[in-house]
């Protein structure tokens, strides 16, 4: 009611209901149209001098909001650009420049048409991001379809092939290829099985998965993206801050400064007075600050909404400032730098404790429990030798971050990881078999203190890595890669990413 009363056009809407048209109508509003119609026939004037007084009706036509926005300024004590063009309208009138007086009405019209609509634009771009999961859900015991927000913690729904996932959860049975693009931008589908993450606004590619639900849909990953957005859009920069500031004393300092140059003339008794007079109003239309006020929390809204959209989450508008004072960029190896993807060069057994089968067996079983990158080669290269992993045969299942993972099987405790593994696995020796062994990421295998395995894997560089590293540096800016394989995989990425990655 305090908006509407100030002639702010408040409302309340949901993102994507019936509120959301007021704001990205595709047409100005019908006495923005009868203005510029209007306007339009005044400028035959030359042909039939009555037409002049078609201006006037334009700029008429035109003027109810401006005015009750000024009187709402004025009844708040302040001084805005509505009152700035209601002064230079008045001014073009009495100096009888009527197409002057239209042309001012309609161009300031059409400017807030316009900046409603880039900002309706934005405001619906939040509302796509909210659309990215479904309003439905399928039941896996039932079959029941329920709406997502009834849809309790620990509920199990199924997800078949070519649905979007509805609700965040973890993979209970099943096994599928998901699209994760939308929600992260990896253009790469990623592997589920049991006990995978899944999110809401995925894409399940080719395969059923029951899912158990491990949040409630207003509070799923995309919607937790959607009110990180949101935030950032109603915290303000600093520049935004400063602009603000500066316009409450902007727009007085300008009628002010429009006054002196229409009223020293006359004091001063100089000659040519319509021509000051003029010379103010135009410095009235001219220094109107609201694109400067405007331009700026919608040109940082519009970014923290197009960094959303391809996976990168900004929070608010003075970190997105700071991005242009940074120096050093850090990025992950696996999946960032690289694809990725990777395959098994080798893979032997140490000793005679197991069998290579045996030991295949063991290492896939335990790697389908994992999210890894290189997880997924493992099973695959388990799969090509005929080895079928059954991840349900795991137990004590644990990751280790920037080492690798352990798992029991069939009685035994195995680490699988790279070389920081065999620390937490008391084991010491490494074979010189290692150094001969092609790949550029070798993976090892303990059991009961002793090495039982070793791996390499290779991964190629992703697609304009290397451009986009080199252009960090054109702009001064510094790349640095973080991983946690051996010095011999981050020298192989830094060589294909480029000599600027350190």
């Amino acid at each position: 009611r305090a908006l509407n009363g100030a002639r702010l056009e408040a409302s309340v809407r949901a993102y994507g209901g019936a509120g959301q048209s007021k704001v990205s109508n595709k047409w100005p509003s019908p006495y923005v149209l009868v203005c510029g119609v209007l306007l339009v026939v005044s400028l035959f004037e030359h042909f039939w001098r009555p037409l002049r007084w078609f201006a006037v009706a334009g700029a008429a036509a035109g003027l109810p909001p401006i005015v009750l926005r000024s009187v709402a300024a004025l009844r708040r004590r302040t001084m805005d650009v509505n009152i700035l063009m209601l002064i230079a309208v008045a001014g073009a009138i009495a100096l009888k420049d009527y197409p002057e007086a239209g042309f001012i009405v309609f161009l300031f019209t059409i400017a807030e048409w316009l900046e409603t609509r880039a900002c309706g634009k934005a405001t619906a771009g939040m509302s796509s991001l909210m659309s990215m999961a479904p309003q439905n859900a399928v039941l896996a015991e039932t079959g029941q379809v329920v709406a997502t927000q009834d849809v309790k913690i620990n509920t199990v729904i199924a997800v078949k092939a070519g649905e979007v996932v509805p609700i965040d959860g973890v993979v209970v049975d099943g096994r599928s290829e998901v699209d994760e693009s939308t929600l992260t931008g990896e253009s790469f589908p990623v592997s589920k099985q049991a006990d995978s993450q899944v999110w809401a606004g995925t894409l399940n590619i080719d395969g059923y998965i029951a899912v158990r639900t491990t949040a409630m849909a207003d509070n799923s990953a995309v919607a937790k993206m959607a009110r990180l957005v949101e935030e950032a859009q109603n915290s303000r920069s600093s520049t935004q801050r400063l602009i603000d500031t500066c316009a409450k004393y902007y727009t007085p300092a300008v009628i002010f400064m429009s006054a002196a140059v229409a009223v020293i003339p006359v004091c001063v008794k100089a000659r040519n007075l319509r021509h000051w007079f003029e010379l103010a109003l135009v410095l009235l239309v001219s220094a109107c600050p609201c694109a400067l006020v405007l331009s700026t929390p919608v040109a940082t809204f519009c970014a923290l909404l197009r960094a959303a959209r391809t996976g990168l989450l900004i929070k608010g508008g003075d970190v997105l400032e700071s991005l242009a004072s940074i120096k050093v960029a850090a990025f992950d190896k696996t999946g960032t730098i690289t694809r990725g993807e990777f395959s098994v060069e080798e893979f032997q057994t140490v000793g005679e404790r197991v069998s290579k089968q045996q030991l295949i067996y063991w290492v896939s079983s335990i790697e389908s429990r994992s999210s890894h990158p290189m997880a997924s080669a493992l099973v695959g290269y388990a799969q090509s030798n005929s080895v079928e992993p059954k991840s349900e045969n795991v137990a004590e299942f644990q990751i280790y971050p920037g080492e690798g993972i352990y798992g029991e099987i069939d009685g035994e405790g195995v680490y699988v990881g790279n070389k920081r593994i065999l620390a937490r696995a008391s084991c010491q020796t490494v074979p010189d078999i290692v150094e001969h062994m092609k790949g550029v990421t070798i993976g090892y295998v303990a059991c009961n203190k002793e090495l039982i395995g070793v791996f390499s894997l290779s991964d190629s560089c992703r697609t304009g890595s290397a451009e986009a590293i080199k252009e960090l540096r054109s702009l001064g800016i510094k790349s640095v890669m973080l991983t946690g394989d051996s010095t011999a995989a981050a020298t192989h990425a830094q060589n294909q990413a480029g000599e600027h990655t350190s």
